[in-house]
């Protein structure tokens, strides 16, 4: 008889247990050419700390800004169990430094953050497409992620390599971007 009550106790412990695991895992680059990822996994109340950036937003450009300030707490949060807190601006350094990402490692984990909220339904103005990149000289090959206005179908940047980490991305215009243009807070 004690056996047949053990997956009943089982399915009230599992509940409990289960509050406690992470609400989100995944993948994110920590060096140069994302060569070498590594597991991060968010609380609960980590990932809570993201979704309260998102109020209702009255226009794309306001959940452009939600983005921003999102991109760099995912930053903060996932640099801790990753070592990438330690990122700086652009390449600085030769890319030897543990936690040192290019535009490459930049663009794949914003994009890796875009989709995480985009499948908790954070995003309601802007899906996620396929990263882009900009080579304005032979070797100057630079990429970013990329989300498009769902209202207009522009296509926006989402550039974190210029700042270091935490800090809010570059968010402009996809042709500004490959263009070079100067960043402008909308």
């Amino acid at each position: 008889m004690g056996l047949l009550l053990l997956p009943c106790l089982v399915g009230l412990i599992l509940p409990a247990d289960a509050a406690r695991e992470p609400r989100h895992a995944f993948q994110l680059c920590v060096d140069y050419h994302c060569d070498v990822l590594r597991p991060v996994r968010l609380s609960p109340e980590e990932w809570e700390e993201v979704r309260a950036l998102f109020q209702p937003a009255a226009s794309a450009a306001a959940e452009r800004q939600q983005i921003r300030h999102a991109v760099g707490l995912l930053e903060r949060l996932s640099g801790r169990q990753t070592g990438t807190w330690r990122d700086a601006p652009r390449n600085s350094g030769e890319g030897s430094e543990v936690g040192q990402l290019d535009c490459i490692a930049e663009s794949m984990n914003t994009t890796t953050y875009l989709t995480l909220m985009a499948e908790d339904g954070l995003l309601r103005w802007h899906r996620v497409i396929e990263r882009a990149r900009r080579n304005p000289w032979l070797f100057d090959i630079h990429w970013t992620a990329v989300v498009e206005d769902r209202s207009d179908n522009r296509l926006y940047a989402v550039d974190s390599w210029f700042f270091g980490n935490g800090e809010p991305p570059v968010i402009q215009s996809l042709d500004a971007w490959r263009a070079g243009e100067p960043f402008e807070e909308e």
